[in-house]
């Protein structure tokens, strides 16, 4: 990864710096040299959980509290900046099928704002690299028991909110820069995961988390559906890796690419993992959400012929890693989950 050396010294805003990806990649600038300003809200997980967990801080001198639809920000950030990481996103599938103008405000206008900023600084601004997701593929199938490998030039069925609006945010990044002789890419990540992720109430994203965070309490680990859903575990730090390259790399102009491992996992794997930590933790099938994807993995070809780059961490080794973490960062685990498993206690009793 020699070439991300280009950093040092660059100006980098990363959108949706207070979450678990944009967190992870201001700190990874940091630890290049590179001059990263993270901008973003403080309303997704709760009060202490920036400071505490991610170890961003809105007392940080790089750091900004502020919101993406604000075009005097945004104007000001970007036109300083050398590249620009748009992670900022309303991310959980579950609250934007509950609140689509939620999803709409942060993903649509927001999007549009900072492209808005991005066009008119064309000129100094190397490269935009905006976040998209394996969601903007569809709810994936299973055909004599193999998992769907999705490339970057399959045909794109969202079948959610959250993924309409990542989709429109790809058309729109390719429009709005391509008119404006600005490079850009977009990376469309596969199913993050690893330490320091953090669940929010009432979703079902993040199953390592929540599978991790719910044994440790004594809760039941729920397989919706049965668990035969598949998804492509991607660690942060390969995603943080992964996101960098592609601002950097000369290849990755205007390039849509895939950033996965190719290897499909079902859920019920992951709860196998959990429960070799935890054995007395409890297995019970739920229904399937609706809008829970069947799943799939990601062709790899083209990243991995456009950034010269591989994940460097397994499946196993995150789900480990989380463990040891979570054990030694027992305040991470939300208070609403510690309401719910002394719920449960109290019910057994």
């Amino acid at each position: 990864m020699d070439c991300l050396a280009d950093l040092k010294d660059a100006r980098v805003t990363v959108t949706g710096g207070f979450g678990l990806v944009g967190s992870r990649i201001v700190h990874r600038l940091r630890g290049l040299g590179a001059r990263p300003v993270a901008v973003g809200r403080l309303d997704a997980y709760g009060s202490g959980v920036y400071s505490s967990v991610f170890n961003i801080s809105p007392r940080d001198p790089d750091v900004i509290v502020g919101d993406i639809t604000d075009a005097a920000l945004m104007d000001d950030l970007v036109g300083g900046s050398d590249f620009v990481i748009h992670a900022a996103a309303l991310a959980d599938v579950a609250e934007c099928t509950r609140n689509p103008a939620a999803a709409l405000a942060a993903n649509i206008h927001g999007t549009q704002t900072v492209l808005d900023a991005a066009a008119r600084h064309s000129c100094t601004l190397k490269r935009l690299v905006f976040v998209s997701s394996a969601s903007v593929y569809g709810l994936g199938s299973r055909s004599e028991g193999r998992a769907a490998r999705f490339s970057e030039n399959d045909a794109l069925t969202p079948g959610s909110v959250y993924a309409n609006t990542k989709l429109w945010g790809e058309h729109q990044t390719a429009l709005a820069l391509s008119s404006a002789a600005a490079s850009y890419a977009v990376v469309r990540y596969f199913s993050v995961f690893g330490e320091p992720q953090v669940v929010k109430e009432n979703s079902h994203s993040w199953v390592v988390a929540w599978f991790a965070m719910r044994a440790a309490l004594g809760l039941p680990l729920h397989l919706n559906g049965g668990g035969g859903q598949v998804r492509d575990f991607v660690h942060v730090d390969d995603i943080a890796d992964a996101t960098l390259l592609t601002a950097v790399a000369g290849d990755a102009h205007r390039a849509t690419l895939n950033v996965g491992t190719g290897r499909a996992t079902s859920i019920r794997q992951i709860a196998d993992q959990v429960r070799r930590h935890y054995p007395d933790a409890q297995v019970i099938e739920t229904p399937r959400p609706q809008d829970d994807p069947l799943g799939g993995c990601a062709d790899t070809t083209r990243m991995r012929q456009l950034l010269g780059w591989t994940p460097q961490v397994t499946v196993e080794d995150g789900v480990d890693r989380y463990v040891r973490w979570l054990r030694q960062t027992p305040e991470a685990i939300p208070e609403w989950l510690h309401t719910a498993a002394r719920a449960q206690a109290t019910a057994v009793a």
